[in-house]
């Protein structure tokens, strides 16, 4: 006489087998890590360097930003920017990174204050800032580093894609 199944027991399987494929993916998704090679270099080919459109415009990634420097307004952003970066990595305030328009992501560059002197090297790894005559939007804890208290006048100098995975 063949054996009937519970069907709680099928219902228990299936959400535990769930929570397990759950927890298996959880780290692999292409969100949840940057997608640079083991070389740090970034991937020209992922969505975060491809063309985007903000407010009509549309923003053309550089392939490669050797000799990249421009002079230019900062300003820096905090916890109103949102939770993921353009890249999907969660935004730190207090870390120090940036967003840029078009630099590949993600780049390191140096920012000087040109009001003060001091510098400090980022990570870029957001798009922005889209307010005009702005070229840098730094974290708050780089804006920090160079005495920036809501815009001021800046270089930015590309350093290279040589990201440290501490």
């Amino acid at each position: 006489m063949p054996r009937l199944i519970n069907i709680e027991s099928i219902i228990i399987a299936l959400l535990i087998s769930g929570l397990f494929s759950g927890c298996a993916s959880m780290f692999s998704t292409p969100s949840s890590r940057p997608a640079v090679s083991k070389y740090g270099a970034p991937n020209l080919n992922a969505a975060y360097n491809k063309p985007y459109k903000v407010h009509g415009v549309t923003y053309y990634p550089l392939k490669s930003a050797a000799g990249y420097r421009e002079v230019g307004t900062a300003s820096w952003y905090g916890t109103e920017s949102g939770n993921r970066t353009a890249m999907g990595t969660r935004f730190v305030a207090h870390a120090l990174t940036a967003a840029h328009k078009t630099l590949p992501l993600p780049s390191k560059v140096r920012v000087t204050n040109l009001n003060n002197g001091r510098h400090v090297d980022v990570i870029v790894n957001d798009r922005g800032p889209f307010k005009q005559g702005r070229i840098i939007d730094l974290s708050h804890g780089a804006a920090r580093k160079i005495g920036l208290q809501g815009v001021a006048k800046v270089r930015v100098e590309y350093l290279g894609t040589q990201i440290s995975q501490r």
